[in-house]
């Protein structure tokens, strides 16, 4: 497992905070259709370090490379101290990217017989999927990615000509549900930089789509009967600034 101890990350963490306003250095450092991708060793074991409904993910530099550090977090919502952190170079893809999204749907059709045989109720009802993780919709995904890929320089150069670097991401809040696929055989997961609008702020935001792979394909329910919907790709990571609601 790829880790950092405490003196690395404090060094990775203070040369993204130098470079955040600089934009011909963040123009090298982060080809716009690069990834994270974290192995299965590091996302277990920070399922077992984290102790919070969220956890960080926080970005460096380190060799002239960007880093994504996971940091785990306790119960008051505050980075834990432990020796070695999990971490992964913004690299490019070495494989295709594939989003999966199943939806199962319920039809269930119901008739009554009165007691001589007559039909006395004959009706049926379609029971929608339901998404029981904080899955995206594949649409908006690759909508976010896309946008991340065409678009980011643009966003980079206004927030450092316009803000210089302030409004630029330090690290990201992440849910720990996107740490618990929907299937046994995780492999890894790529971690992509995506684009999309905040209603509260008004303004395009940067975040980072979780996209899980497996020793073997996504597939449905076994038993066909299920409304479940399951996506092997997770969003709502919070962008910090603005959005630092831990310390």
């Amino acid at each position: 497992m790829n880790t950092f101890n405490r003196e690395q990350c404090e060094l990775a963490f203070a040369a993204w905070d130098n470079c955040r306003g600089n934009y011909n250095a963040i123009k090298n450092l982060i080809p716009t259709n690069y990834v994270f991708d974290f192995d299965a060793e590091q996302i277990n074991w920070m399922k077992t370090e984290n102790k919070c409904t969220e956890f960080c993910a926080q970005i460096g530099i380190y060799e002239n490379k960007m880093v994504a550090v996971l940091c785990p977090m306790d119960e008051g919502g505050h980075k834990k101290e432990v020796q070695d952190y999990p971490y992964s170079f913004l690299a490019e893809l070495k494989e295709d990217l594939n989003l999966v999204e199943t939806e199962e749907y319920t039809l269930v059709k119901n008739a009554v017989l009165s007691k001589d045989l007559k039909t006395v109720d004959n009706s049926s009802d379609m029971f929608w999927p339901i998404a029981n993780k904080p899955m995206m919709e594949q649409d908006k995904a690759i909508e976010a990615i896309e946008s991340w890929r065409n678009d980011a320089m643009i966003w980079f150069y206004r927030e450092c000509t316009e803000f210089q670097g302030a409004r630029i991401f330090r690290q990201f809040y992440v849910p720990a549900e996107n740490l618990n696929p929907p299937k046994a055989g995780l492999s890894h997961m790529v971690c992509s930089f995506g684009l999309k609008f905040s209603q509260v702020y008004q303004r395009v935001l940067p975040t980072l789509i979780f996209i899980s792979f497996y020793t073997t394909g996504l597939e449905g329910s076994e038993n066909g009967v299920s409304v479940e919907k399951i996506s092997n790709t997770y969003d709502w990571s919070n962008a910090c600034p603005p959005i630092c609601q831990f310390t």
